[in-house]
């Protein structure tokens, strides 16, 4: 089964009005390849959710980037998944490191996070990774799993998720997983896919790279077999990100 190429733009917590506006006119004149071939979500802070969602071409969908784990209510701060699917907005991106790391989000706590953003209808771009001090004392494998089994333990439905993986230490850095590394973490999480949860999980389920992806580098990561997309930080707010998206006809050819 062919799996879509999936391009996911996180643009973190940057952006005035008139930056937003300047990003999406640049998206929606690009030339691009068509849904058939590639989906694509951008994820703008909360604040310009609605703004983006209204100037957006049809073809591209938006993403949060968070939401909370469960019911909205006296959570000062937070943004409930009810929030989100009231004012349609498809996708959320959980358990990205940053918040992992600065927030101190836990394995468990992304696993809830995850189940219950798709209990309320929402699609989920899950994110795993490790440290540089992890893949160095050779742990990566074991890192990703028991990120991936947190998620796995939650979630009935493999449907609406989309598995990012994102090394830690390649978020932002400008060193990037060289695309064989990319592709033997992939590959090995859609081994542990297929042992842990089954052999049609493992084969549907789009496992996206991240990680300091950029024009110059997405063509040879977009053919490596278990890579399926990427979700892009910093590229995101660039021209670049539309050259990033037309990778997807790499997996094509």
């Amino acid at each position: 089964m062919a799996r879509k190429f999936f391009i996911g733009g996180n643009w973190k917590c940057n952006g005035t009005t008139e930056e937003v506006k300047k990003i999406v006119t640049t998206l929606n004149e690009a030339e691009v390849p068509s849904e058939d071939v590639v989906e694509v979500v951008v994820s703008p802070p909360f604040v310009f959710l609605n703004f983006v969602k209204s100037l957006l071409r049809a073809d591209f969908h938006v993403a949060a980037q968070n939401c909370w784990v469960r019911k909205g209510g006296a959570f000062t701060g937070e943004i409930s998944a009810e929030m989100l699917v009231n004012l349609s907005i498809p996708w959320v991106i959980i358990g990205h490191s940053e918040r992992r790391a600065l927030l101190n989000e836990s394995n468990e706590f992304v696993g809830d996070k995850v189940a219950y953003a798709l209990s309320q209808g929402l699609k989920v771009i899950a994110c795993i990774g490790e440290t540089l001090e992890e893949r160095e004392s050779g742990s990566t494998m074991a890192v990703v799993a028991a990120q991936t089994k947190a998620i796995a333990e939650k979630v009935t439905n493999w449907d609406r998720v989309v598995l990012a993986y994102e090394p830690v230490w390649a978020i932002g850095t400008g060193k990037v997983a060289t695309p064989a590394q990319a592709q033997d973490v992939h590959c090995d999480l859609r081994k542990w896919l297929r042992e842990n949860v089954s052999a049609d999980v493992a084969e549907s389920t789009r496992i996206i790279y991240g990680g300091s992806v950029n024009g110059a580098n997405c063509k040879e990561l977009a053919v490596q077999p278990d890579v399926d997309g990427f979700l892009v930080g910093g590229a995101s707010l660039k021209p670049e990100f539309v050259d990033i998206i037309k990778s997807a006809t790499e997996k094509k050819n």
